[in-house]
């Protein structure tokens, strides 16, 4: 029951990290469409977005295995950049001035939902009690054989037991990893968001 507990709760954790990494994505279509709408003064701007988002998913995929509780977050310089040459655009009317109020908001939804995806880093299921569940079980099938004559029937059956609880255990720290291993959330999608701007 443990074990089920732990997968349920690894997945969840997954499941939302990838959906924080597709909101991620999606803000950042969005940003660029409500810059392209805004005109060629917003071009400057649209050229630091893209230039932002390869560091951003380094920082993601290749730091989250290196953060811990203690490491301070840090925005990159080149998002930071694009944010403020939205700052400085200079509306010529109400459309302009709508439009950037609008890239300024989901400038801030970018940040939160890094934020939040930064906030995460941590396994979600924690190691003591993962430690325990281990030697929970191991005790578990070690009884088994006191109580048992050896056969070939029970050595199978706690082959087949360890095997399958193993499998669970490595799926759920595979779960609680989700920017590396063989389960990873894709980079690809955020990577290959925006195409090149054109001249």
């Amino acid at each position: 029951m443990s074990s089920v507990w732990l997968i349920a709760s690894a997945k969840t954790s997954y499941d939302t990290q990838r959906s924080q990494v597709r909101e991620l994505t999606a803000n950042i279509i969005l940003l660029d469409r409500v810059l392209a709408e805004y005109g060629p003064e917003a071009n400057a701007a649209r050229d630091a977005l893209r230039r932002s988002i390869t560091p951003l998913v380094d920082q993601i995929w290749r730091g989250s295995s290196g953060v811990t509780a203690t490491t301070p977050f840090e925005p990159t310089a080149t998002i930071e950049e694009a944010f403020h040459k939205v700052q400085e655009l200079s509306p010529q009317n109400d459309n302009q001035r709508a439009l950037q109020a609008r890239a300024i908001q989901v400038f801030a939804d970018l940040a939160h939902t890094r934020l939040l995806l930064f906030a995460q880093t941590d396994n979600p299921i924690p190691k003591p009690f993962l430690v325990v569940l281990v030697f929970w079980l191991t005790i578990i099938f070690a009884s088994f054989s006191l109580f048992t004559r050896p056969n070939t029937t029970v050595v199978a059956a706690l082959i087949i037991f360890a095997l399958s609880t193993s499998g669970a255990i490595f799926l759920i720290l595979e779960l609680g990893q989700p920017f590396s291993g063989l389960m990873r959330i894709s980079s690809a999608p955020l990577r290959n968001a925006l195409a090149p701007l054109g001249p």
